[in-house]
């Protein structure tokens, strides 16, 4: 294969990390400027603060005034762990995983907490495990979108709106540019860091009636450490979802938060978030339709994730190499792209196939994307070439 001459147009910003993600265009440190520096989060402006992240986020996301949002410890992992460990058990649990998140998910529940009665929904990567035959008599746990799979669940039809057991989502990469139907899950969660390009060791949680029907009716067998206690006396604590976090946040990272909520309010809020995020997507898209090299790790069209775009090398030349060679074919595109200074970050998650992977969430601008694939076949072209 002959090698391209290098593209002539740059990517303005070269970040397309699936996390921490891109700034929203046009950020500077200026945005930090009315951080309460030195002031206690228990104060009442501090208060005020992180009480506009929860009231920003609820709105536009169009989460129901009955359900409760609050800011919670140790990112979206924070989040998951705290709804596992304070929620399941009281029934039979289905887990589905389909990619690193979703198994540690269920490492979790099946070597930590133990539960006896789980029910282990997989598939590989690329693929989505049979959505038909998840049980809602029973606790559902899944990632909304797979972050290193690119894997998407392609709507929520499947979750039963009379179901028994709680519908519990990790929407981390999903929140903020994909639909969720509220009335369908009971517990979700995301960091700042991912759609909305905020700062990274803060999660949100959200609980929906039913779920803090189950917290306040329901004790675990196991022990709950404080960052994980969410009611006292048997009642759920109103604190957290009123700005009175369980341990202290970073006010730099809650003021950076409320830049990016207020930056999505002037994009258009979910509808606009939307949008530039399926227009990224698209633009893969035509691209991978024309090119013969790569494919989408996804499988099926409706499952193809807008934030976290994850590609393989489909080349026979390539793909008869031993994995190890594969794998290292891979890893020299993407280092190629970043010592170009036009994708940074751009590899595989280092548990997924190998290949690339891009974000194409809201901060992500599309003339960016779209600069940047000529890139891509230039950097494979120049590393077959050898």
């Amino acid at each position: 294969m002959l090698a391209l001459p290098k593209p002539a147009v740059r990517p303005a910003n070269p970040q397309f990390s699936s996390g921490p993600c891109a700034k929203r265009p046009g950020w500077t440190i200026e945005a930090l400027k009315g951080a309460l520096v030195g002031r206690s989060h228990r104060s009442k402006p501090g208060k005020a603060k992180l009480e506009q992240v929860i009231s920003l986020s609820k709105d536009i996301l169009g989460i129901p005034a009955d359900y409760r949002l609050g800011i919670v410890p140790a990112s979206d992992t924070g989040a998951v762990e705290m709804a596992l460990w304070s929620l399941l058990g009281a029934r039979g649990v289905d887990m589905l995983a389909w990619e690193s998140f979703g198994k540690d998910w269920v490492t979790d529940v099946v070597k930590q907490l133990k539960l006896a009665d789980v029910r282990t929904l997989t598939a590989g990567y690329g693929k989505i495990p049979d959505l038909s035959t998840v049980d809602f008599s029973r606790d559902v746990v899944f990632t909304w979108n797979g972050t290193t799979s690119g894997v998407r669940v392609p709507d929520g039809d499947w979750i039963a709106d009379d179901r028994e057991g709680l519908a519990i989502c990790d929407a981390t990469s999903a929140a903020f540019a994909m639909d969720l139907p509220w009335h369908k899950l009971d517990v979700v969660t995301w960091s700042w860091q991912k759609v909305l390009g905020g700062e990274a060791a803060h999660g949100m949680l959200v609980l929906s009636p039913r779920a803090v029907a189950r917290l306040e009716s329901y004790k675990p067998a196991w022990p709950l450490p404080k960052i994980f206690r969410m009611t006292k006396d048997g009642k759920i604590s109103e604190g957290i979802f009123k700005g009175e976090t369980i341990n202290t946040p970073s006010m730099i990272a809650v003021e950076d938060a409320i830049d990016g909520l207020t930056w999505a309010q002037s994009v258009g809020g979910l509808a606009g978030l939307k949008a530039r995020s399926e227009a990224n997507l698209k633009t893969i898209a035509d691209w991978v339709a024309a090119t013969g090299w790569v494919d989408f790790l996804a499988e099926t069209p409706e499952t193809r994730s807008c934030t976290s775009i994850c590609l393989k090398i489909v080349d026979p030349a390539v793909t008869a190499l031993p994995a190890e060679a594969q794998a290292e074919f891979a890893k020299k595109v993407t280092s190629l792209l970043e010592k170009e200074g036009v994708a940074l970050d751009a590899g595989s998650y280092r548990d997924a196939p190998p290949g690339i992977r891009l974000w194409g969430g809201a901060t992500v601008e599309n003339a960016d994307m779209a600069a940047l694939l000529p890139w891509l076949d230039w950097a494979y072209a120049q590393v077959k070439a050898g």
